[in-house]
């Protein structure tokens, strides 16, 4: 173990089917959470099973949170939705980046499907269990949204609206959605300031036929069409299809004293169109890989200082945790959601390009599975190709980042239940906290 000064947090070591569907899109859904106090003792998150060394770090490593984050966002809310009795046995690996089907590593059934009402014939990709004794009517599925992302702000909200309408009407189990980091712009430091939006405050309460208003950023009241109109596709969608939405992240326009500051933000809204988590990203993407990729988000971002959990109730998923993209690789982070918060899911919205994608985008996931035995959602932006060298100018403002895509699943064994690969898709599949709870007792490294 060692101390990793540059972001401020202690890096421990912690040793630690589904058939498939191709068709379009869909959202990700989770409940609200019970309102509850960062603070506590240091001694509450004491890991029994690690040494009195590896205690003492967690303990330093919690008085850094302490000091260095604020108390998690919490808000409250009802939910009706019935559990699912879901097993798995089936599991996919990630599709080559020239492949669009996913492989079985066990027993599975594979189909593919184009929706009509997709302009980029995106697929499905459902998982499910012939074993399952669940209902239909009773599984509690999620999905990841995989889309190429533009330089039109117009055209990128058109087609979430479009997407996340088609994915819930073929698959009305669907209780979350999920979006991809930066999904209303070009994903580029210079490009952020000009697609930030207003965002409204945590607890804010949205009301269709009577829209609350929102301060901008010289104190004026206005609506959030006028605001934050990417945000408002998401809170209408929440409410309209009565779905936990994860809206991925867009960049946050706020407006003090001291200038503005851009944040990448990720909007949690629950079913009935509250904002029940709102994620600052905390670890800036900052790196520089000889012969690879030079990105520094920090030239334009800055950085959160919040931990972003919220509760979807004991009869969905329960407790949710969320971070965005280079948050995942800080496995303190993700602990500390499932050790202090129980979160049984963590969402990650990312954008890992084609360096650091092949190596550690699947790798990750799988190891904060394991770390922390829950399930672990990431949407990436499908991938894109640069644009021609006469492309008008609207297209060639930003430098061209190529994402790696492969949005995925990852169960609390740290087994890839789902997965497409590079190009448009939307990833489906149903989730049985009974998982999380198996693994837990199974293997216990939880007090």
């Amino acid at each position: 173990m060692r101390l990793n000064s540059a972001a401020f947090l202690l890096t421990a070591t912690v040793s630690t089917s589904r058939s498939c569907i191709c068709f379009p899109l869909q959202v990700l859904t989770t409940r609200t959470l019970s309102p509850q106090h960062w603070a506590a003792s240091s001694s509450s998150f004491a890991l029994p099973g690690f040494q009195r060394g590896q205690q003492q770090v967690l303990r330093r490593l919690q008085q850094k949170f302490s000091t260095n984050f604020k108390s998690p966002a919490v808000c409250a809310s009802s939910n009706g939705l019935s559990a699912t009795q879901g097993s798995r046995r089936n599991y996919f690996t990630p599709a080559s980046s020239s492949s669009s089907v996913l492989l079985a590593r066990r027993a599975t059934a594979a189909t593919a499907a184009t929706s009509a009402h997709c302009r980029n014939n995106l697929l499905i990709r459902r998982m499910s269990n012939s074993s399952n004794t669940a209902t239909d009517a009773t599984k509690k599925e999620v999905a990841l949204l995989q889309f190429q992302v533009s330089s039109s702000k117009i055209d990128n909200q058109q087609k979430v609206k479009e997407l996340i309408d088609t994915t819930i009407q073929n698959n009305p189990n669907v209780q979350l959605i999920v979006l991809p980091e930066i999904w209303n712009g070009p994903y580029a430091t210079a490009a952020f300031p000009e697609y930030a939006e207003i965002l409204p405050p945590l607890g804010y309460i949205y009301n269709d036929h009577d829209e609350s208003a929102i301060n901008d950023s010289d104190g004026v009241t206005a609506t959030m069409e006028q605001n934050c109109p990417s945000a408002k596709i998401l809170f209408d969608a929440a409410k309209k299809h009565n779905i936990y939405i994860v809206g991925g992240s867009i960049s946050e326009k706020v407006q003090s004293d001291d200038g503005t500051t851009i944040y990448n933000t990720c909007l949690c809204i629950s079913p009935e169109g509250k904002l029940v988590a709102k994620h600052r990203k905390v670890h800036l993407f900052d790196i520089d890989v000889k012969g690879g990729i030079t990105f520094k988000e920090s030239d334009t971002l800055t950085a959160g200082d919040t931990m972003s959990v919220f509760d979807t109730g004991s009869d969905l998923f329960g407790m949710v945790g969320v971070g965005i993209c280079y948050d995942i690789r800080f496995p303190e982070y993700a602990l500390l959601l499932t050790q202090k918060y129980a979160c049984n899911i963590l969402i990650y919205p990312g954008a890992f390009n084609l360096t650091t994608g092949p190596a550690h985008w699947e790798l990750l996931q799988r190891a904060r599975a394991v770390d922390c035995q829950c399930f672990v959602l990431t949407a990436s932006p499908a991938r894109t190709e640069p644009p021609p060298p006469d492309a008008p100018d609207s297209v060639t403002k930003y430098p061209h980042y190529s994402a790696w895509g492969h949005s995925s699943i990852v169960n609390p064994w740290g087994e890839v239940v789902g997965t497409c690969d590079e190009k448009e898709s939307v990833v489906i599949a149903p989730l049985d906290m009974e998982e999380v709870k198996n693994m837990r007792q199974g293997i216990p490294t939880f007090g």
